[in-house]
């Protein structure tokens, strides 16, 4: 470590720990828009051949927005669902 500099004690965030990550040569289907210094700003994904990588970066992102929200209790949830009306399968409906 340089002299006078200081180590940070913040715990690095996910995003950090991506970014810093060696780059890859290839990524097909996955391409980094960088700034004129090269950092690299925004990701273009192709939905068709990564929506499941996509949808695990939504869950994350939406769960972080979350972690501040009230939760209930696992009991009280078990209690909601049991006591909610059962619905029919499609298949089971009579005409």
């Amino acid at each position: 470590m340089a002299i006078g500099r200081t180590r940070s004690t913040a715990p690095r965030s996910l995003y950090s720990i991506c970014m810093s990550a060696r780059p890859l040569k290839e990524m097909p289907g996955i391409e980094f828009l960088k700034d004129a210094r090269g950092r690299r700003k925004s990701v273009v994904i192709d939905l068709g051949g990564h929506g499941a990588l996509w949808e695990d970066v939504f869950d994350a992102y939406v769960a972080q927005q979350r972690r501040s929200e009230p939760r209930d209790p696992l009991a009280k949830v078990k209690k909601l669902v049991q006591s909610a009306p059962k619905r029919l399968a499609r298949c089971e409906v009579s005409s």
